[in-house]
Order: C-alpha cells, then structure tokens, then sequence
C-alpha cells in the first residue's frame, strides 16, 4: 500500500468516523439502542491505529 493510498484511506475512516458519530448522537438524544454504533467507532478507532503506524513506517 503506498502512503498516498492511506493517507485516502485515513481520511475516509475519519469521514465515515464523524458521520458515525452524529448518527450515534441522534440516536442517544432519541433514546435509541447504540451499542451497535459505538462497536463500530471502535473499530474504526483500532483501524485507524492501524493505519497510522503504517503511515508512520512509510515516511521513513
């Protein structure tokens, strides 16, 4: 994977990351079940980790 190649694919995951977030907002305000919203952010929060070191290794 090149760098520009995660640097795209960092920037989707915090796009979809923020979208997530709102929705798991609206859904807690509406007393709604957001179990499932936040496995997800954490998930993305693991990936981007991930995907972070990668790009730090790629700078090198």
């Amino acid at each position: 994977m090149t760098k520009k190649e995660i640097q795209d694919q960092i920037a989707f995951l915090k796009s979809d990351y923020i979208r997530i977030q709102g929705d798991l907002d609206k859904l807690e305000a509406a007393g709604g079940n957001i179990q499932n919203a936040e496995k997800q952010l954490a998930s993305m929060e693991e990936e981007l980790k991930e995907l972070n070191k990668k790009l730090a290794e790629a700078e090198k």
